[in-house]
Order: C-alpha cells, then structure tokens, then sequence
C-alpha cells in the first residue's frame, strides 16, 4: 500500500525533513585560512546536473552560474566571500529537502553545496557533538549510537541533511520523551558577512555573547542569517564532561506494531471515529512524565484508491509495563469501529535496527511535489474530520500519491517557555502534515489547485490557514508553503510570519539586522531586517 514516492509505506515512520538551507552562528570570529575554496563547477561540467538538481522537489531545478562543493569552514568563508564581492545571489545546500525553491530558484547565480561536511565527532573544547552540516540523520543516527550510545529526538526521513533540520527546530520519534533537537542545540558555526560585505566564521553558544544568534538557530529556520558549517549539540542541563552523558541515552529496544484500516469497510463514521480515538488519546495522554511520553504514532491517512491507511506505532521497550502499554494504546485505537482494523507486530527489536526499518530510507526523490502543515493544540472537529474524509475520497483528486499526516507531538516539547527558542509552539499535541506528489509537470497546475483548496476547506473557519487559537497554533517552518504569505490563499488577515513564529518574529528581525545587515541570505519566506 503506497503511501507517498518517499517511501511512507506500511510500519515507516512521518518525515521530519527541514529545509535544505542552513545558516547563521557567533562567537570566536575564525581568520580565513589558506585552504582554497573548492572550484568552480560550472555548465558543462560532468558534475554540475547532479549538484544542481539535486534538491527533492522536482518542481524546482537550480540553475546557478556555478557550484561549489565546500569541504571546511575556510571554504566556505571564501565562498560566501567571493560571491559578496561579485554581487551574486547565493544559496546552501545541506540534505536538498526544502520544499520550496529557496536552493532552486532561478535568481540563484550560485550555489554552495555543503553533503560532503558530514563528520560526527565529539569536541572537547565546546564539550560538545560537533556535526557537520552536511550530515545526514542515518549518518547521526550511526555515528551516536554506534560511538557513544546516545542519539538525538531528529527525524525520520533518513537522507534529510541536519542543515535546515536542526535550524527549523527539528523533530521526530523521540521529542515527545526528549523534545525537540534545539532542545539540545549548544551552538552553531556560521559564516556571517557584515554591513561591509566582510564575510567571517563565527560560532554562537547559548552562553557566550553571541547568544541571539544561537537563538536564532533554534527554530527561525534555514537561508535567513548565514551559512551554517556546523552544529555543537549538548543537552540543556548536561555538562559535557563525559560525552556519553551529554546527549540523551537511546533506547536498546523498541516495542512496535501497526494498525492497518481498510477503506472498504470502514465507512465514514468509522473514519471520524478512527481519528478521534487518535486525538482523545493524545490530549490525555500529553504531559512529560506520562507512561506513553515515549510512544510515537504517525497515522498516515492515505486515499480511498489505495485501499487502505494506516497508524505506525512504537514505544520504548524498557519502561516499565511496555507491552500492557502498547496493547492498552491500541485497544484504544480500535474501540468502536467494527469490522476492527488488522493489527500486525507486537514484538520488540534492536534500538537503531528498528529506526532504521521505520524510518523513511534515504535515496533520491524523482516527484513534483506539495507540501501543508499546521500545528494542533488539540484535535479538529467532527466537521474537519469529515472534510478530510471527503478529500480523500475525492475522485478527482488524480495525483499518484497524496497523504494527510496526523503525528504525535508535545509531551517534553512543551515544558519549555516559547521565547526560550525560536521555536514558539511550545503547547501543542499534534501537527498535521498534507502532501502530494506527481510526475507530470504539465499537472502542476490541476494538483497544486487541488492541494490548496483542500487545505483551505480544512481551516475554512480561519481564513484558510491554521490562525492560532484554541485549535491551531499556526505551522512548522520546516515544512514551508509559500501559499501562506499569498493573500489569495491566506484570507485570514494573519501574517505568514505570525505563523511560523508567533510572538518570536520581531526578535528574530532584530537579529536578522544584526548578523545579516546586507540580507545576503534570504528566500521567499525569509525573515526580514528590522
């Protein structure tokens, strides 16, 4: 049962993907060394058709003056350097997730690409997980585990590059224990350039006299301050004296199962009822210290054409009662719908075995692709839930893949204060993600039509968009829909800044005008100087 070209098939994990564009950092200013910056990959060039189409969204394909694959932090300061003095639009590439055409907009004259800046190793100075930009989740996943037993509460789309990732905020199977990734971010590595056009490397610590661009770096999101070389990351609270105590402790075992719901059977009724077993289960069950602060549950709604859809369920194998835990949760997910739901596994296995056998494999994306978002502070009304019911069973929905994502959120993400990072939903249970995918550039139109007028039925109540409020609590910048700045899509009065950021997008204005007072980085949802 296919569930998205990504690879959302039965007993995968939701996607926590980021944005490709990394960026921002403060601190020790770094001179520039004698390391040359990499050449100059222009047309013609047997290397240049895979760096600049290498971004995920085919909808969207770079076509810069010239590329430059950046190997260290002095190639990258002479890179952005170089490309000041010239006067050229620059854009970064991590993991080449970004939904949007922030990388691959044709205004781009250059293209910096960061996937071989991947190393993984433990810093002594910072006392801190030094990542390099370039690094993919399985390759974090691997480096943590397998050196020192610990890992972090990132993603589960394994190829997504920690760049725009951990910018955005992050997030994935383990935040409801551990929160979210900026919930262990200490610093950043950034090549900033000032209002003279003097590009520098920096590194900001949320303790040194840098922190608001270390702030900045927990939520507000890739392309907006710098270019990001690398990530120190040491949990809140931990010293970093002993590596293996300074980031969380990954599970040894995940207890698993999914629950598959036929389409043919379940009828309407039962729909809303699936759903709303989903979201009474995880408004009461929300808070840090409840037994489930570890189970994680994507449901994945798929269209009626595919036959079925499905819930993808896992829970920490060690704490105590897991298996009573698992079995109560489900019982819960079928309570009132008859014929019941096939249930399939049920048995626990290895830690990072089981991740990776959930999780969405890495591995090129060929589609033309949609994506729409929003945070909930609880779940959506019968109303809505019929309204998706009935976006799902449209027929004339021709798109090959199209899906509605319901996961589990909140739990330790919400004991912090919303200014205390960028990332401002700080009391929310779930986030809802829509996405379609295509092949056929000349269905752009007819899809993209259908997408937005889908979402807009969802939350026609607020203008077409997720207006915080008692329900919403806007959406997740690393999932990001232009739409949500376009007037003709969001009729609700409300900012597409207001959003992504709540009440935090003034402050992070000021530090956009403080650490890139030339805008030299900058996209179609970027954050703007004061």
């Amino acid at each position: 049962m296919p569930i998205s070209r990504r690879g959302l098939l039965a007993g995968t994990a939701a996607t926590g993907a980021g944005l490709a564009v990394p960026i921002t950092s403060a601190a020790t200013a770094s001179a520039v060394g004698t390391v040359a910056a990499g050449e100059k990959i222009r047309p013609g060039d047997a290397r240049y058709a895979d760096l600049a189409q290498r971004g995920q969204n085919k909808r969207f394909t770079a076509k810069p003056e010239y590329a430059r694959v950046i190997r260290s932090t002095e190639d990258a300061v002479r890179a952005v350097q170089e490309a000041v003095r010239a006067g050229k639009r620059i854009a970064v590439r991590s993991g080449g997730h970004c939904f949007e055409d922030f990388v691959d907009s044709s205004d781009v004259q250059v293209l910096l690409d960061m996937s071989t800046y991947d190393d993984v190793s433990f810093d002594e100075r910072y006392r801190a997980f030094s990542i390099g930009v370039g690094a993919t989740l399985e390759k974090v996943y691997k480096d943590l585990f397998y050196g020192w037993g610990v890992t972090l509460p990132a993603g589960g789309c394994l190829g997504v590059g920690v760049g725009g990732h951990f910018a955005g905020g992050g997030y994935g199977p383990l935040s409801r224990k551990y929160g979210s990734v900026v919930d262990h971010l200490y610093g950043v590595e950034v090549v900033v350039v000032d209002k003279h056009g003097r590009a520098r490397s920096v590194v900001a610590t949320r303790d040194n006299a840098h922190s608001d661009l270390w702030w900045a770096h927990t939520g507000g999101g890739g392309g907006n301050f710098g270019l990001v070389t690398r990530y120190l990351m040491r949990s809140a609270g931990a010293t970093g004296r002993e590596p293996s105590e300074s980031l969380p402790k990954a599970p040894s075992e995940l207890l698993s199962n999914v629950i598959v719901y036929d389409w043919k059977t379940i009828g309407k009724a039962g729909f809303v009822r699936a759903v709303r077993n989903f979201f009474d289960f995880f408004e009461k069950n929300n808070s840090a210290d409840s037994p489930y602060a570890t189970l994680y549950s994507p449901f994945i709604l798929s269209t009626a054409s595919t036959g079925g859809f499905l819930m993808s369920n896992q829970l920490d194998a060690s704490v105590p009662n897991a298996a009573g835990l698992l079995k109560t949760f489900t019982d819960a997910m079928l309570a009132g719908l008859d014929p019941k739901p096939q249930v399939y596994g049920g048995a626990a296995g290895p830690f990072l075995v089981t991740t990776i056998q959930r999780s969405i494999a890495a591995g090129p994306n060929t589609t033309r692709n949609k994506w729409k978002a929003g945070y909930l502070r609880k779940g959506y009304t019968d109303a809505q839930i019929e309204t998706i019911h009935a976006q799902l069973n449209d027929a004339t929905n021709t798109a090959p893949e199209t899906s509605i994502l319901l996961i589990p959120y909140g739990g330790k993400v919400n004991t912090v204060k919303s200014d205390a990072t960028a990332t401002a939903q700080r009391d929310v249970m779930a986030k809802m993600v829509m996405t379609m995918s295509w092949n056929d550039e000349s269905e752009d139109a007819k899809h993209l039509a259908w997408a937005r007028k889908s979402y807009a039925d969802l939350y026609r109540e607020t203008g077409g968009v997720p207006v915080p409020n008692a329900t919403n609590a806007g959406s997740y910048i690393n999932y990001p829909d232009v739409d949500l700045a376009d007037p003709a899509y969001n009729k609700s009065g409300v900012p597409w800044h207001d959003l992504y950021y709540l009440g935090n997008y003034p402050r992070l204005q000021q530090i956009k005008s403080t650490w890139d007072p030339r805008n030299v980085f900058s996209h179609r949802l970027a954050i703007q100087p004061a």
